[in-house]
């Protein structure tokens, strides 16, 4: 009994804890009183906030300050050098061949990349959440590892192991087979540095979530497969979107470990950041900026997106706060 009032004082906004508070004690507070404390808003609460207002005014106008200064005016910068020189030199950088080539190259590897990373991070979740092993807690910081490691050394390693003095060198030699400077490379470095994403969006709900359901399920004669699709899917697939939308904004604009393992082969291996790599230093301007507007477009398509999905979240997760 006790745990559930606790619970649902955890729970309960801040004015109705304040209610809850004048009516334990019986200190002869009048309902007038209560009415005049309903009325108020919650910032007015006395206690409520401690700062006075002006620090509160300074502090948010700092935050807007710097993410003006730092986000959206370079952010706006490269749309309006990309329309510099008019709609006409735009489009033609855009679509001359090598741009053309490394927007399909980019795409090619977020398309491998991101499903393979859904289908890891779906596993390991469910591996970690649901089920206790030796070495559970290995996997959860190798799944961290490569946001430790630098892109680059992530490209080192794969150049180590596949490339022509590599480990595996002499036998891809013999079989006729290319990883480094070629496209399996950037993918294979793409998936390295964006397979945490999924994994580590799904891995805390589905363990704030428990096994009672799937449990339950189990006992109605469900079958793992039935149990996946009907119960544990429903319950994380916002989280999973979540997870795919930052996994595939990271495989688009991964710079360093592609870099290394790509050659820089112009119309073979550039994917977007590295042509506008080579177009800047060759002080063409116009198209650094044209392809990298396409960048930036995906940055902000990714932030709509997130806000959604974190929107459709918070609805959801809302019932299950006000149940307990």
């Amino acid at each position: 009994m006790n745990t559930v009032v606790v619970t649902q004082i955890l729970s309960a906004p801040a004015a109705s804890v304040s209610l809850a508070a004048g009516n334990d004690t019986g200190n002869g507070s009048s309902s007038s009183d209560h009415a005049d404390r309903r009325g108020q808003s919650p910032r007015l609460i006395e206690g409520a906030t401690t700062e006075p207002v002006w620090v509160r005014r300074l502090l948010i106008g700092a935050a807007l300050g710097f993410m003006t200064l730092f986000l959206f005016v370079p952010l706006a910068s490269v749309f309006v050098e990309a329309l510099k020189k008019g709609w006409d030199v735009y489009l033609a950088s855009i679509t001359e061949p090598d741009a053309l080539s490394a927007i399909q190259l980019t795409l090619i590897a977020a398309a491998i990349s991101v499903p393979l990373n859904l289908v890891f991070g779906l596993a390991a979740a469910w591996a970690i959440a649901k089920f206790e092993f030796r070495g559970k807690n290995l996997l959860l910081t190798l799944i961290d590892l490569p946001f430790s490691v630098s892109p680059v050394i992530a490209g080192l390693i794969y150049v180590l192991v596949f490339g022509l003095q590599g480990w595996f060198g002499e036998w891809l030699r013999d079989h006729d087979l290319k990883i480094i400077f070629a496209v399996p490379g950037i993918v294979f470095a793409t998936v390295f540095v964006t397979f945490p994403f999924v994994a580590r969006e799904l891995i805390p709900l589905m363990q704030a979530q428990g096994i009672e359901q799937e449990e339950a399920a189990r006992v109605l004669g469900a079958s793992g497969w039935q149990m996946f699709r009907r119960v544990t899917l429903p319950n994380v697939r916002w989280a999973l979107l979540y997870g795919v939308i930052l996994c595939n904004a990271r495989a688009m604009g991964e710079f360093g470990a592609v870099s290394v393992v790509s050659g820089h082969i112009r119309g073979q291996t550039n994917t977007m950041p590295l042509h506008i790599e080579i177009v800047y230093n060759e002080y063409q301007f116009a198209a650094a900026f044209a392809v990298a507007s396409l960048l930036a477009g995906l940055a902000l398509v990714t932030l709509v997106a997130k806000y959604a999905v974190e929107q459709r979240l918070k609805r959801e997760h809302q019932p299950l706060h006000q149940d307990a």
